[in-house]
């Protein structure tokens, strides 16, 4: 819980100094008691069970509890809640770089990518837009954002091994393919839709621009990048040479550079093993977008809370003897 207006809190300061104010006058009415002198009168007050004694306690108590609810008010509580999420840009970023030719991902790990990408294409709302990248030596905006999902998932098997790893560059095409302004039905203006990255890689950055750079724009646009590690510590590809032998190349990927991109745009890191676990992570994520989080303002909960509490300490107090504490 969070509250737009902090500052009011200060106020529950006075809980405690009520607290306190209540059980000094509660000593100097024993201190009375004591000093009273009709023995009769004090032996059927003395008479009363443990429970009917602090009974007169209650409408204090609940006075405190309506004190401290209607400040808590003041302070305008607000929590967050998932709300559905009618319209959104998503833009893939997929690695096809030399190293998706490791078959540590069976059969190897660029075909496991275009089963999770068609995964995500078939999760992701009707009114989605979602655009994809290929990311190799080179660049390449294979569809830009759409609602049609059947031209992306033919641009997904399309996608071909190539090169090195481009992925600052990449993630900077992924950018500004998410920034791509859509038309407004109702008022015909240009406006950006929210939006979000999902990078795949299996490598570290070889090409181009530091992708944590990169990442930095993302930020400051408020794009949050959802990055996913393709691949194990032990994968490899394997080199022929002129004299036929066979060199393997380790192919681990680079958690640590994509776990930053995540955290430092607002997105979230996945590692990806075997091809199951990644389109498990590309389905989840097609949920996730479908959704957004939003702050409610629950102002009138503790309101209505302490004036409830009030009202009671009121009603208590009366049946005691129709007087408030």
């Amino acid at each position: 819980m969070s509250f737009s207006a902090p500052l009011m809190l200060v106020g529950l300061a006075l809980v405690p100094l009520a607290l306190a104010a209540y059980v000094v006058a509660q000593r100097r009415r024993r201190r009375y008691a004591v000093r009273y002198t009709n023995v009769v009168v004090l032996a059927s007050v003395a008479g009363r069970g443990f429970w009917s004694h602090h009974a007169r306690h209650v409408p204090a108590l609940l006075a405190l509890l309506a004190l401290a609810a209607l400040l808590v008010a003041l302070g305008r509580p607000e929590r967050t809640v998932a709300a559905e999420q009618r319209a959104a840009t998503v833009v893939m970023v997929t690695d096809t770089s030399g190293s998706m030719f490791a078959k540590d991902i069976a059969p190897d790990r660029l075909t496991a990518a275009k089963a999770a990408g068609h995964a995500l294409a078939n999760k992701l709302p009707r009114d989605f837009r979602l655009g994809l990248i290929s990311f190799g030596t080179e660049v390449a905006q294979l569809v830009e954002p759409t609602t049609d999902k059947q031209r992306v998932k033919v641009a997904v098997d399309s996608l071909k091994f190539g090169g090195y790893t481009a992925m600052g560059e990449g993630l900077d095409a992924g950018i500004d393919a998410a920034r791509t302004p859509v038309t407004d039905p109702d008022s015909g203006l240009p406006r950006r839709l929210p939006a979000a990255i999902v990078l795949l890689s299996d490598g570290a950055n070889t090409r181009g621009r530091d992708p944590i750079t990169i990442a930095d724009r993302a930020k400051r646009l408020k794009i949050p990048v959802y990055t996913i590690a393709l691949g194990t510590q032990t994968g490899y590809i394997e080199h022929t040479q002129k004299d036929g032998s066979v060199r393997r190349e380790a192919v681990p990927p680079d958690t640590e550079t994509l776990q930053e991109i995540a955290r430092s745009t607002g997105g979230r890191f996945y590692q990806a093993a075997d091809a199951q676990r990644l389109t498990e992570i590309y389905r989840n994520l097609g949920t996730r977008f479908s959704s957004k989080k939003e702050k409610q303002e629950v102002t009138a909960a503790f309101a209505g809370g302490g004036l409830v509490l009030l009202l009671a300490g009121m009603v208590a107090a009366m049946a005691r003897g129709g007087r408030l504490p």
